[in-house]
Order: structure tokens, then sequence, then C-alpha cells
């Protein structure tokens, strides 16, 4: 909760959650069926959420940080199970100071809300694996909490598909452990019934796959960080095996060497398989962005856990008092540690724009009958977030509404109607990027420059948090 408001500032990505969920559900299953359909399922939760709360920065951010708490508590369980105390509560610890966590846990997206769902899952296939007490029954009553499974990872898949990547994870897991027949055909059964509740969804999100397209193409530097990653996972799992693993589960088959469960069998997989998975669908069409397997972060946290009980362990007969104070002093020397990281992550800077804070430019310059023109035409957001801060002015390129044509950003005039319009005006605002600004991508953006370059001067040009105001006025 701590910078929740990140200076009242918000992202582009974060508008696109904030305008969608302000629209009626009619609405946004218009909207769905142009784009953004991957996001159907946490758009309609925002939309219930800005209803009943009002829309604010605390209303969109709060889903992932409760998400991101419940995903910690997931592996705090899942690391005292397997490992110990120590595991559970360094491992829960770990997870909320990992720098992707950190940036996600405040983001009004579902990325953390998968990490959640991920984590209870893999909760519920740890507590069906290794059950505390043994299974009562001929059928081990243990389909309620396979259907539980099935349907946590469903909701994940509606959410963003992506999160099926955990699936090959507890396959490994499965297979690690030696599970038995029975176990593993009720993992089947529900991984099939989930898979196939979202295909309808991955099949015509398929369709829109130009939203992605801006996404590079995997090369091998991009794949460092999560290689680190992967190494510091293999040196916990390493450690893993000084701890006491429990005991065998019940109906996963007669154990053999290396058939146990222990906190390397689930978070060894938890973070490699969906990693390896997403750098696989790379090589198909670029989709490599870490944030849609943030879930693949509760096992390295879990891994991280378990070697600090390992050590615990091991200083435990030599200094029982120093064994106590090793994962607190770790704790808190990583919160100092990662001070700088937990502060830039609160601050509008750590996003490439904000706007919000550009809206508040715009509020102050304009002039009433003013026209204003956004390139490219996704800067439109900051009007659909702050449609007050417009009010007077005059959208002189937009044809068709966002809510009307089904878009995000709007359809807009062609450049004959955009040039004609921008001959009636005196005064002219331009909402762009910070940055210096790509050569114009549409024809309708190339006319807007052209124009403006050859009728008019600017007469004020502010930028703030990523985003830039330019005024305009028609020369003599």
């Amino acid at each position: 909760m701590w910078g929740l408001s990140r200076q009242d500032s918000v992202w582009r990505d974060e508008a696109a959650t904030w305008q969608v969920a302000g629209r009626s559900p009619a609405e946004i299953w218009h909207l769905l069926g142009n784009v953004d359909a991957v996001h159907g399922l946490y758009y309609l939760l925002m939309h219930v959420l800005f209803e009943v709360f009002g829309a604010s920065t605390t209303t969109l951010r709060i889903p992932s940080v409760l998400a991101v708490a419940g995903a910690a508590a997931c592996v705090a369980l899942i690391g005292r199970r397997l490992a110990g105390f120590w595991a559970g509560l360094a491992g829960g610890t770990a997870l909320g100071l990992l720098p992707a966590v950190q940036f996600q846990l405040q983001e009004g997206r579902a990325y953390a809300l998968v990490a959640g769902g991920a984590g209870l899952s893999t909760l519920l296939l740890v507590s069906l694996l290794a059950p505390r007490v043994p299974a009562a029954g001929p059928a081990g009553r243990t389909w309620p909490r396979w259907t539980a499974y099935g349907a946590v990872v469903l909701v994940c898949a509606l959410l963003n598909w992506f999160s099926l990547l955990v699936l090959p994870a507890h396959a490994l897991t499965l297979w690690w452990v030696r599970a038995g027949r029975r176990a593993l055909g009720h993992w089947l059964l529900a991984s099939a019934a989930a898979v196939a509740g979202a295909l309808p969804l991955i099949v015509f999100s398929g369709t829109q796959s130009a939203q992605v397209s801006w996404i590079p193409p995997l090369t091998w530097p991009m794949l460092t960080g999560p290689a680190v990653l992967v190494a510091i996972g293999a040196l916990g799992a390493r450690a893993d095996r000084w701890n006491g693993p429990c005991p065998p589960s019940a109906g996963s088959g007669r154990p053999r060497a290396g058939g146990r469960l222990t906190a390397a069998a689930v978070g060894l997989p938890l973070l490699v398989a969906p990693l390896l998975g997403l750098a696989a669908a790379s090589l198909v069409r670029p989709v490599f962005l870490d944030r849609y397997v943030l879930f693949s972060m509760l096992g390295l946290a879990l891994l991280i856990g378990a070697g600090l009980a390992a050590a615990v362990r091991a200083l435990a007969p030599r200094s029982p008092r120093a064994s106590a104070a090793l994962v607190p002093a770790v704790v808190g020397v990583s919160v100092l540690a990662m001070l700088p990281v937990e502060l830039a992550d609160r601050s509008p800077a750590s996003r490439v724009d904000d706007v919000l804070a550009v809206a508040g430019e715009v509020s102050r310059l304009k002039r009433d009958g003013d026209a204003v023109l956004f390139v490219p035409a996704a800067r439109r957001d900051t009007a659909l977030v702050s449609p007050g801060a417009f009010a007077g002015v005059t959208d002189v390129a937009l044809a068709r509404g966002p809510v009307e044509s089904g878009t995000l950003k709007g359809e807009e005039s062609g450049p004959a109607r955009i040039r004609a319009a921008l001959g009636e005006r005196r005064r002219v605002l331009l909402v762009t990027d910070a940055a210096p600004a790509r050569p114009p991508g549409s024809e309708a953006d190339r006319t807007k420059a052209a124009v403006l370059a050859a009728d008019f001067t600017v007469v004020e040009d502010v930028q703030v948090r990523g985003r830039r105001v330019t005024v305009y006025e028609r020369r003599p």
C-alpha cells in the first residue's frame, strides 16, 4: 500500500484499464470484439470495482496489491509444508522484494492477479500430492480440490492465457515426484478442462495479434536476466537437499529415489518452465515480455526460501541464536538494499509517461475554441481518462469515438478532413510523447505534422512526465 498513488500518476497501460472499466458491460463486449479480448475478464472485474468503489488510483491498483499478498501467503504455506518454517517465512517475504514483483504489485493490469492465482493452484497441487492426513474413502475425496485446481487455472487463463504455462511446470513436478496413476489422471482431467475452457479465447485472441506487433524479436541479450534468475534458483534447489523432505504423497505412487515432494521439485519447474515456454513461443511470434510470466517469480521465491532454510539448518548446531536471527537479518539487509528499487517503482518516473499530468497541462494551457490533436492517436488516452481537462476544446481529427467504434483510441478522419478542420482553427494543442518523435506512421499523422509546420508556429511547449503539450498559433 505504500506509495500506492505514485503521486497521482497513471501511465498508458493503466489508462487503458481505466477508460475501459468506465464503459458499460455492453460497451466492453463491443470493444473485445475488436481489440484486447485477452484482457476481457480483467476489464469486467475492474468495471465492477469502479462501479462499487469509484474510479481512483486506489481502486485501480488495490487488486494487484491483494493478489501479490495472496501469492506471498501461498509461497509461505508451500515453503513451510515442504521445507519448514524458515523456508516459508523467507520465501513469502522474498516474493515481495523481487524487482519484477515490486513493479507489478502496484500496477493496474492483470499480471499480479495471475500470479496470485498461480500461487493458489500450486498450493492446491501441493496439498493433493502431500496431504497432511491420509485421504479418506475409496475416492479419497480429493475431487473438490482437483475441481478447485482446474477452476483456478481456468480463471487465470481467462485473465491472461499465457498463465497456462503453469501447467508444464506442474507436469514436471508430477514427473519429479513419480506421481501415481490416480493423481496423474486427476491432474490431466483438471488441466484438460481448464485448457478447453480457455481455448475459444486463445483462438479468438489470435485474430488480434497485431496488438503485440510492437514486441521485438527474441535475442540472446534478452535472456540474460532470466538466465541469472534460473542460476539463483538452481543454487536454492541444490541447497534444498539439506532440508527435510515431506512424506511421500498418499496416492502419488510408491516412492522411489528422488520421488519425494520437496521445495526444489515445486519451485524449480515453476521458475524454469514458464520462461522456457514463453521463449519457445517467441520463436514463432515475438511475445517475450517477462510480465507475461510474472508467476514464475513464485518459484524463485520458494527456492530462495529453501536455500535460506538450509543455511539455518546448517548453522543451528553451532549457534542456535545466530541461526534464529539469520532469516530476519537477511530480510532486513535485503529491504535496505532494495530501497532504491522500491522508491523508484513508486515514483511516476518508473513508467514511460503519465496521462494525468499531461491532462493537467492541457487544462492550464487551453482556451475555449482551441483544437486538440493527438500524435499518435493512442495518446488520446489522456482525454479519455480526464475528459474534464479537455472541456471547451475540439478533437478535430476524431471521426468516431472509442466507445462508439469499439476501440481504445477511436477512429480518425481522413487526411483531407483533418486538413480542412485545421484550416478553421487559430490555436491548436498537440499532445504527443516527450521523447523525440518517430516519423509519423499513419497518413493522418503525417497530415497533422505537415499542416502544423506549414501554417502554424509554436508559442509554448511543455514536457511533463513522458508527455508533451505543444501550443500552436496560426501564422499571420
